[in-house]
């Protein structure tokens, strides 16, 4: 399935209607199958699944590296798209403790949660001495936009990227903005990237199931286009990450961590 489709539309244009086509992003149903056992099923962009499938399964820590997962089998159904993966001990028989189905909306944040203790669980603490000009954030969002190719064409999309040594490495966009993460940390892993000495971006707003992905990732510093929730604060606070929210082209707001962000020159660190 292509991620765009073009689609007849009337416009309301100075008074009068025009018709004409736009172009907007699909959406399907994108099931997650491990050892033929349902897991979730997430409505997202189909586009990078592979990078979705190893990106979901670490930031919902079925798996603790893309080593994990043995195979990746991406099949077509009339009515979505099934990914099926194999498991590779001990996580087959950790994930057969957890198993269940659950049906989410677009980008559902915390998917096959069972317990307001699993869904807060501690995070890692981001230990990464690199430090960044404001000018390195700035660069960043301005290096976004021409990358982002599906919502060039349909504005109606997020992305996540991530930046380092004064370039986006990465991109991916969905629908879903949890989804757009998850694809970002899916195709690190795959690429054998680390999220050491880098800043992950985000065309959201800030809510704290990001944040948790990207501890995952080990990420140390997160920027977003919006303001951040409260406990989306509290929990970067916690996991020693450096949280910048409302990124314009005028400015950004620093929430936690604040001394990764200086206004001498940047240091950067290897991944």
């Amino acid at each position: 399935m292509e991620p765009i489709a073009l689609v007849g539309r009337k416009a309301w244009r100075d008074g009068r209607f025009v018709e004409g086509a736009r172009a907007i992003p699909e959406e399907v149903a994108v099931a997650f199958t491990y050892n033929a056992s349902s897991y979730a099923v997430m409505m997202a962009t189909p586009q990078d699944l592979e990078d979705f499938a190893i990106g979901f399964s670490l930031t919902e820590g079925i798996v603790a590296s893309a080593d994990g997962i043995e195979s990746v089998e991406i099949v077509s159904e009339p009515v979505g798209i099934e990914l099926r993966m194999r498991l590779r001990e001990p996580f087959a028989t950790a994930f057969q403790e957890r198993r269940r189905f659950l049906a989410g909306p677009t980008g559902c944040g915390l998917c096959g949660i069972e317990s307001l203790a699993e869904a807060m669980r501690p995070l890692p603490r981001i230990e990464d001495d690199a430090r960044f000009a404001p000018t390195d954030i700035e660069a960043a969002l301005r290096a976004m936009p021409g990358l982002q190719v599906l919502n060039r064409e349909t504005r109606a999309v997020h992305a996540a990227a991530f930046y380092r040594n004064g370039a986006i490495v990465a991109l991916r966009e969905d629908v879903g903005r949890h989804n757009a993460l998850d694809k970002l940390v899916g195709t690190m892993a795959a690429r054998g990237l680390t999220g050491r000495g880098g800043i992950g971006l985000l065309t959201s707003r800030l809510s704290v199931e990001l944040v948790q992905k990207a501890a995952v990732a080990r990420i140390p510093v997160l920027a977003a286009v919006s303001a951040p929730t409260a406990l989306a604060v509290r929990t970067a606070e916690a996991a020693d990450i450096t949280l910048v929210g409302v990124a314009r082209s005028d400015g950004f707001e620093l929430f936690t961590h604040g001394q990764r962000i200086t206004e001498g020159q940047s240091v950067h660190v290897s991944a």
